[in-house]
């Protein structure tokens, strides 16, 4: 089991209101330039808010909901204090898959 951890809000304020997607493509330019492997993924309605012990974190999160998954915890922290409105967590998986897994089709 991996341990990942996000950020998630309503997708409206994550991909609206803040300039997320500014950020998440810094952060890949980033990534490249160092040669480093991504470590997250933008998932929107996130199938994981319905884990066992995540009922608080998805009762606090508009609908429909979006969340940067990532097995970087210092990035997570990151975003949290970039982006100031969204709820963090971490929850154990057994794949990139089931971490990233929506409840929609995008």
């Amino acid at each position: 089991m991996t341990t990942y951890y996000f950020v998630t809000a309503s997708d409206r304020f994550l991909f609206t209101e803040e300039p997320t997607n500014e950020v998440i493509t810094e952060r890949i330019r980033n990534y490249q330039e160092q040669e480093k492997e991504i470590d997250f993924w933008v998932v929107k309605a996130p199938a994981f808010l319905d884990f066992p012990g995540l009922e608080a974190v998805k009762a606090k999160v508009p609908t429909p909901a979006a969340a940067i998954v990532s097995t970087n915890k210092a990035f997570i922290t990151w975003l949290k204090l970039r982006l100031e409105f969204v709820v963090t967590g971490e929850f154990e998986a057994e794949n990139v898959a089931s971490a990233t897994a929506s409840l929609v089709s995008v």
